[in-house]
C-alpha cells in the first residue's frame, strides 16, 4: 500500500458504505411501491438490489475495518420524489447506480497502483454497479422519452 493516502481512502470507504445502506433503503421503498401488472417480478428485482446494496455495504465495511478504520452509523441523504411511476423509479434507479459508480471510481483513482487487493476490489464494484446500469437502461427502454435522469 505503498504511497497511499490511507485517510482519504478511509473516507471514501464511508461516503461509499453510507450510499450502499441508502441503497437498502431506497430499494426497499421501491419494491414496496411498486403497482401495476408487472409489480411482482419488479418487486423481486427491487428487493434483490436492496438484498445486493447490503451485501455491498457490508463488504465495504470489512475492507474498511480491515485499514483500522471506522465505519460510519450514517445513511446517504435519500431524496423522496413521491413519484412512483415504474419509469420513474426505474429512472431514479438507474441515477442512484451512475453515483455508485463515480463513488467506486473516485476508490479506484485512491488506491490504483498503490494496493493490488484494493484496485481489484474497486474494480469489481464498478463492474457489479456498470451491470446494475446495464440491466436498468434494458428495462427503460420500452418507456422511451428525453428524461434528463436518463441521459
Amino acid at each position: 500500500m505503498r504511497d497511499m493516502d490511507l485517510e482519504a481512502v478511509i473516507a471514501q470507504l464511508n461516503e461509499i458504505l453510507e450510499f450502499e445502506l441508502a441503497g437498502v433503503v431506497r430499494y426497499t421503498h421501491y419494491a414496496l411501491m411498486v403497482t401495476g401488472p408487472y409489480r411482482l417480478p419488479i418487486v423481486t428485482f427491487f428487493q434483490n438490489q436492496a438484498t445486493e446494496a447490503l451485501r455491498h455495504a457490508q463488504a465495504v465495511g470489512e475492507v474498511l475495518t480491515g485499514l483500522e478504520g471506522h465505519p460510519s452509523l450514517k445513511v446517504a441523504p435519500i431524496e423522496e420524489t413521491n413519484n412512483h411511476t415504474l419509469k420513474e423509479i426505474l429512472a431514479e434507479s438507474l441515477y442512484h447506480e451512475k453515483q455508485a459508480v463515480r463513488l467506486y471510481r473516485g476508490l479506484l483513482d485512491l488506491v490504483g497502483d498503490r494496493s493490488i487487493y484494493l484496485e481489484e476490489f474497486a474494480r469489481s464494484m464498478i463492474g457489479s454497479e456498470e451491470r446494475h446500469n446495464m440491466e436498468l437502461r434494458k428495462m427503460l427502454r420500452d418507456f422511451g422519452g428525453s428524461d434528463p435522469l436518463l441521459a
